[in-house]
Parts: C-alpha cells; sequence; structure tokens
C-alpha cells in the first residue's frame, strides 16, 4: 500500500508550547480567530496522531523496498498481517481528515485558504500518477490516498452540518456498500475508483470511496461529538507528551509522503547494486511467509508447507524465482505462478 499523507485542513494552524526536554506537551490548541472569523488553533494531538502514521507508513514502504529488491522474502502486498497494517495506516490518515475538517471549520469557512489547500493535494496526486505510470506502467497509482483525500475533502464539506445520526449512517453505508453494490456494472474504468468492481485493480495504491470514505465520515462524527461535549477543553490524550520528531513528522507528513519512497527505494537500490542479494537464500523466508499466508485460508499446516515447498522448487526450475522474490512478474510470468500455486496444491492434497 502506497498510502497516506496528512489531511490538510489544519496546517494553517499555530504549534502548542515547548515543554521541558524538547518534548511538546499535549494540551489545549492555542487559539486566535482570524480576521475572517476562521479559527486558527492548533491541535497537537493530531500532529502526535499524524506523526505516528507517517513512521508506520516509512517502515511499510521500507519493507516492500526491501522485499522487490529480494532482501526479504515477506509478502508485504498480500499476507494478512501486511494488509491489515497497511489499512490501519490508511484509516489513520482518512480519520484524521474528517476530524480536522471539522476542526478547521468549527468558527468558519476561509474559501481561498481551503481551495489553496485542496489544490496543493489535487497537484501532488497528480504527480503521484504521472510518476508511477513512467516507473510501474502495469500497477501505477490512479486512485490512492492522495486522490481519496482530494475527493474526501469536497465530498466532507456536506456532512458538516448534517445531523449525526445522519453522517454515522452514511458512514455503516459505506463500510457495506462493496458487500451489497458491487458488480459488473461498475467494471469501467470510469467507475472503478468507486471501489464496487467485482474484482480489484492492478496498481500500486488503491483507495477507493466505498469503503474508505467511511472512516473519513467517521471521523466528522468523532469530532463533532467531542465538540458537543459539555467541556471540550482538549482532544484524547491531552496528558500525553511525545518528542518533538514525531510532531514535526505530523505536520510536513505531506512532504514525507511524496518524498520518502523515492529516497528509500534509491538508498535499497543503490545497497542491492552494490551487495546482491541471494535470492536464493530467501527460500526458507518464502516457505515461512507463504505457509502463514496459506493458513491465513483456514488450510491445513501440513498441506500449506508442501504446497508453498512445491511452489519454492518449481518457481526455480521454470525460471521465475528471482523476478517472483523482486515482486515484478511479468502477465506472462504471473499466469505461469498461478498455474503453478492451483498444481502444488493438487499435489499436496493427493491421498
Amino acid at each position: 500500500m502506497d498510502a497516506m499523507v496528512k489531511p490538510w485542513h489544519d496546517d494553517t494552524c499555530r504549534a502548542g508550547g515547548q515543554t521541558d526536554g524538547g518534548a511538546m506537551e499535549l494540551t489545549r490548541p492555542n487559539a486566535t480567530v482570524a480576521p475572517s472569523g476562521v479559527s486558527t488553533a492548533r491541535y497537537p494531538q493530531l500532529d502526535a496522531a499524524r506523526g505516528f502514521a507517517v513512521l508506520a507508513m516509512v517502515v511499510y514502504h521500507l519493507s516492500w523496498d526491501l522485499r522487490y529488491f529480494g532482501f526479504i522474502a515477506a509478502d508485504v502486498e498480500d499476507s494478512l498481517g501486511w494488509r491489515t497494517f497497511a489499512r490501519l495506516i490508511a484509516g489513520s490518515f482518512l480519520f484524521i481528515v474528517g476530524v480536522s475538517l471539522v476542526l478547521s471549520t468549527r468558527r468558519g469557512f476561509d474559501l481561498s485558504r481551503y481551495l489553496r489547500r485542496l489544490g496543493i493535494i489535487v497537484a501532488a496526486a497528480a504527480g503521484i500518477t504521472l510518476v508511477t505510470w513512467f516507473v510501474f506502467p502495469s500497477t501505477f497509482i490512479f486512485f490512492g490516498i492522495l486522490h481519496h483525500i482530494a475527493v474526501a475533502s469536497v465530498l466532507g464539506l456536506l456532512f458538516l452540518n448534517l445531523p449525526i445520526l445522519v453522517v454515522v449512517g452514511a458512514a455503516v453505508l459505506c463500510f457495506l456498500a462493496p458487500s451489497f453494490l458491487a458488480g459488473p456494472a461498475f467494471e469501467s474504468p470510469a467507475l472503478v475508483w468507486l471501489g464496487l468492481s467485482s474484482t480489484l485493480p492492478r496498481t500500486n495504491d488503491f483507495v477507493p470511496i466505498f469503503p474508505w470514505f467511511g472512516v473519513v465520515l467517521a471521523g466528522i462524527a468523532g469530532a463533532r461529538l467531542w465538540l458537543r461535549a459539555p467541556n471540550p477543553a482538549g482532544l484524547p490524550f491531552s496528558h500525553v507528551r511525545v518528542p518533538w520528531p514525531l510532531l514535526w513528522a505530523g505536520r510536513h507528513s505531506l512532504l514525507i509522503y511524496l518524498a520518502h519512497q523515492p529516497i528509500l527505494f534509491g538508498l535499497v537500490f543503490v545497497v542491492a547494486y552494490v551487495f546482491p542479494p541471494s535470492l536464493l537464500e530467501l527460500e526458507p523466508q518464502f516457505i515461512e511467509s507463504c505457509t502463514v499466508s496459506c493458513l491465513d485460508s483456514e488450510v491445513d499446516l501440513e498441506i500449506c508447507q508442501k504446497t508453498c515447498t512445491c511452489m519454492a522448487e518449481r518457481a526455480q526450475a521454470v525460471g521465475i524465482w528471482n523476478d517472483l522474490m523482486r515482486q515484478s512478474l511479468s502477465a506472462e510470468g504471473e499466469q505461469r505462478y498461478f498455474a503453478m500455486v492451483d498444481e502444488c496444491r493438487a499435489e499436496a492434497e493427493a491421498p
């Protein structure tokens, strides 16, 4: 999942005060009111939460790069654990989008500031699409986290003043939509970004409207419920102190999102060029990772181990092992791989 960037709605706010030891105390935000009546308060709690999400994002992408170049055999894209990790990261950013949208407009709405920030996100999303089109033409990003944030930042405005129960109901509908509405009618490339197609598109980062806009709506509902509290003096965990680098990362996560993966990818590429990994040595890791993924499908352990061992041996025999370890199989290689999976599985289950 190449996910994840900060909500921009509270970028214009000022940071809270510095505390002993260089840490930032997450207390009540500094708040002023601009001449237009728009609040310029910054909530350090959101910066901290976003900073944690940024750190998790960097860990995920570094792991993806290490797998791509063959240093590790972990199934970063498809195993249940890694998929869950990626979804939690994306969900964290989108929830913060909803919260930030509510807090940044609670005392007024500055249209020019809104359009300027929206334009930055749209331009960054377009840049990601353009770059990945050239680097990964078969799996380029056409509707990733940035694209979703741009659309959600517009759609979210419609829910700021609706009854909270309506917002919660809409969030539930978003979560359930892929289970009840998905079908061939949404297979068109013009509609696939909705997330209602029967099959997932091939892309390195896909954050469709359904069900993910439900997370944004959950953030909107949560922030509005908090504001309705008798004395909402500060966000939860206001007593927690975190190191300032984490807060800095939270405030600059758009820059980090755009820069970190090219830097990480380039560094791992250089290391792989100077110290090429021995891909054959990754066989035990592949079998272990493959077995864990197989067990997630509730298949017997012995059958999983036999299937994965067979897959490792045959991938080397037919000449697709290196590409498999680098996650760079061609379309033909993928066909051979999935045929090999069926064959190995059948042999493992044979009496």
